[in-house]
């Protein structure tokens, strides 16, 4: 009899086990390499967690990790792409209830506000998941030329592109900028919310358990601008999206990325305020599309092989 009092005794003064956010990178989910955290609280400042303040050397880190995962994911069917993207949606509905809490309390909203936010994101990933078979035909295909050749257009991904998540604490935003990055063969470098970073760690643990090939997504977490501006300069990384950025920082990771030519998707529209529940059409799954054109000749071959 004593030892059961003494069992329930213990069971009710039983502490929570707090939740350790980590980066995610590489499909592993390290510390930051700096040991540094900074302390993430919820709309009224009450203390919700510690996130991992990340360093340069993360970034390059998460670099490096993007680029390798770079070939296997574009070399990928779009078909194949889309059915990943499609269990990131699974993935993430099966948490439901953990990320309308998390979003809930890092954007200060109710829980019916942020279910239909989470919803959304759920939604968006479904989205692009049906696009990634389907955008070759939109922006690609046969062109008509004078002349005795075929030339045809396709498109193909930029590469690692870094993404400054929205600062808002839109976590439809963050799907929103994520998912068309990886949608159409890009690896991504995640630059989380600065205030607001735990529902995009999070996603990492959904991104993990999905089928994704680790580095195609590494998300970071920390100071802004501490992170973005040795991306932007960063010869490895072939593009980069701005929109988390405000007008001054927007304006320097330009400045950086114009050394090596990357390509810059711009803050749209200039307030920076998105409406993230729109329909989110194709642009951003064009922003980071090349296109390649093949010439082929065409007819009778001649004597040497050649059209004429």
């Amino acid at each position: 009899m004593s030892d059961h009092v003494s069992l329930s005794g213990s069971a009710a003064r039983r502490l929570s086990v707090f939740k350790t956010y980590k980066l995610y990178v590489g499909g592993k989910f390290p510390r930051s390499e700096s040991g540094r955290v900074y302390e993430v609280t919820d709309s009224k400042g009450n203390w919700l967690a510690n996130a991992p303040l990340s360093s340069r050397k993360d970034a390059r880190d998460a670099v490096v990790a993007a680029r390798k995962a770079f070939g296997g994911w574009a070399g990928k069917t779009a078909y194949l792409r889309g059915q990943i993207l499609y269990r990131v949606a699974e993935m993430l509905e099966g948490r439901r209830d953990q990320f309308v809490r998390e979003v809930a309390e890092a954007e200060g909203l109710s829980k019916s506000k942020a279910a239909a936010q989470v919803d959304a994101a759920i939604d968006r990933w479904v989205w692009y998941a049906g696009w990634t078979d389907k955008i070759s035909q939109v922006v690609g295909g046969g062109n008509p030329v004078a002349g005795p050749f075929f030339n045809l257009s396709t498109p193909e991904p930029t590469g690692v592109v870094a993404v400054v998540a929205p600062q808002e604490s839109s976590f439809l935003g963050l799907v929103s900028v994520i998912a068309p990055v990886i949608a159409t063969g890009n690896t991504a470098v995640v630059i989380a919310g600065e205030k607001s970073p735990l529902p995009a760690l999070s996603l990492g643990e959904v991104l993990a358990t999905s089928d994704l090939p680790g580095g195609v997504v590494n998300i970071l977490s920390g100071r802004t601008a501490e992170i973005a501006t040795p991306l932007a300069a960063h010869r490895d990384v072939n593009a980069i999206d701005l929109t988390g950025a405000d007008e001054v920082l927007a304006k320097e990771l330009e400045i950086a990325a114009a050394d090596n030519l990357k390509r810059v998707l711009r803050p749209q529209p200039v307030d920076n305020v998105v409406d993230w529940t729109a329909d989110p059409g194709t642009h951003r799954l064009t922003a980071f599309l090349e296109t390649k054109t093949v010439w082929h000749p065409t007819g009778s071959l001649g004597p040497s092989g050649s059209s004429y």
